[in-house]
């Protein structure tokens, strides 16, 4: 088994060169749970993007940001943004695009950058740590008064999922971690525990998101 920084760090530089990034996210037995586009993580922000972008009205802090077209495209855009991810090759990626990025894991303190105005959970990243219900707690906490978290969620009427999951790409499979997915018609209650409240959802390009006040 190799870990999971260790794929997705491989499948990142593939997409950056032009290659086929053939990363997967799949179960102990080896089933396709979903494939991820990790090129389009490269590309500039789709039309989706740009519209959740749209909300980011103060400071921004993406969780899981990737190569960090999100928080570049803030960048451009003269909205204070950070973005943080626990891969040291994503935010080597990111900050050659301009990002202002760190190595951090989410559930540990960000001293002195605090509070944000909006958290990012995007590219299905509400997933991580695998408990959606501790991750929009965390998120919570980072927010100052008024504050919102803006989720990426999967398409109402699919059911949510908490699971054991791996990358595999063309070579390797990843050691084991959890991981987790929500749906649109089941954020609502979920962020509820936490003190967080719905107020918008919509669907862009195919991708459906919310908007959760603090």
């Amino acid at each position: 088994m190799t870990s999971a920084l260790v794929v997705y760090a491989g499948a990142l530089h593939r997409a950056a060169g032009g290659g086929d990034p053939g990363l997967h996210l799949t179960d102990p037995a080896g089933r396709l749970l979903r494939r991820l586009d990790t090129a389009a993580w490269h590309a500039e922000p789709t039309r989706g993007d740009r519209a959740l972008l749209s909300r980011c009205t103060g400071a921004t802090l993406d969780i899981g940001c990737g190569p960090g077209r999100l928080v570049a495209e803030l960048t451009r855009r003269r909205v204070p943004a950070l973005g943080i991810d626990v891969s040291p090759t994503a935010v080597r990626l990111a900050r050659s695009r301009g990002a202002n990025a760190l190595v951090h894991d989410v559930f540990t303190p960000l001293p002195g950058r605090l509070p944000f105005m909006h958290t990012l959970l995007v590219d299905g990243n509400i997933g991580i740590g695998g408990d959606p219900v501790r991750l929009l707690g965390r998120c919570r906490d980072l927010l100052a008064a008024g504050g919102t978290v803006l989720a990426e969620v999967d398409p109402p009427g699919t059911r949510g999922w908490r699971a054991t999951v791996a990358l595999t790409d063309h070579l390797r499979t990843s050691d084991p971690f959890a991981w987790a997915a929500v749906s649109a018609d089941e954020i609502a209650p979920l962020s509820a525990q936490v003190g967080l409240r719905q107020t918008d959802s919509w669907t862009e390009d195919g991708r459906w998101f919310t908007c959760l006040a603090r």
